[in-house]
């Protein structure tokens, strides 16, 4: 078997155990997002380092719930100092600041992505939310999570305060592939398990919305002629509340 077809099996395998055990959990955060696009409300996406991808991924896109909002705060992401960020993400009281510029409320719900889970920035998020009577949903890999120790003062870690935990089932390092004359393992998982996880939970949410007869605010690709004046009209709806625009 050659390395590509190595890792190819390796995601296929997470990609079925997702399936295959992680589908009532991504069911109920489908109804959780359901709810809150019923209720008027914004679904937050938040991750740190690479998890922010994830994040980013279900807003504003082709084929994706209109009131998605994913934060991007720039000294946890990555985009130009990805070391910085790593120590940025385990600073305590940013989750804080983020929550109250974002001005979350009740009828919100927050999905926050952490491979590991055990850094400040992700657990202060989900515990922020809790106080303000936010539903959260957390994507993570319990494998990591649970087989190292939280940095956090408060010695917890995401899957322990989220109301929805979804495991990834990738491992403890998240690298898949142990390859001969490599001392460390290559190929992530986490990115393409968090994006199926992610998308899995929108499309569900929109047939959620279907079923009660409600119409879903769904974009059309920007890309396709008569994209402009339809997507228009749904975006003015959420204009001034999604500031990621």
């Amino acid at each position: 078997m050659n390395t590509i077809n190595e890792y190819y099996q390796k995601i296929h395998t997470i990609l079925d155990q997702i399936v295959q055990t992680q589908a009532e959990q991504i069911e109920k955060a489908a109804q959780i997002v359901a709810d809150t696009v019923a209720q008027d409300g914004i679904i937050y996406t938040f991750g740190t380092g690479h998890s922010h991808i994830i994040a980013e991924d279900v807003a504003y896109r082709a084929g994706g719930l209109a009131p998605v909002d994913a934060i991007l705060e720039p000294s946890l992401t990555g985009h130009h100092k990805v070391i910085q960020s790593e120590y940025m993400e385990r600073v305590e009281g940013m989750a804080e600041v983020i929550l109250n510029y974002y001005e979350v409320s009740a009828k919100d719900c927050l999905i926050i992505i952490s491979n590991s889970g055990r850094n400040a920035a992700p657990i202060e998020m989900a515990e922020g939310a809790h106080q303000r009577g936010i539903s959260t949903i957390a994507v993570t890999s319990l494998a990591h999570s649970q087989g190292t120790n939280s940095r956090h003062s408060s010695g917890k870690k995401l899957y322990q305060i989220a109301d929805i935990v979804i495991d990834n089932h990738c491992p403890k390092g998240d690298a898949l592939l142990q390859l001969e004359g490599l001392a460390v393992p290559t190929g992530a998982g986490s990115g393409i398990a968090g994006l199926f996880i992610l998308q899995s939970i929108m499309v569900q949410a929109v047939q959620n919305l279907l079923s009660r007869g409600i119409t879903p605010p769904v974009f059309m690709s920007g890309n396709l002629d008569e994209s402009d004046v339809y997507n228009r009209a749904i975006l003015n709806h959420y204009k001034g509340r999604i500031k990621i625009w």
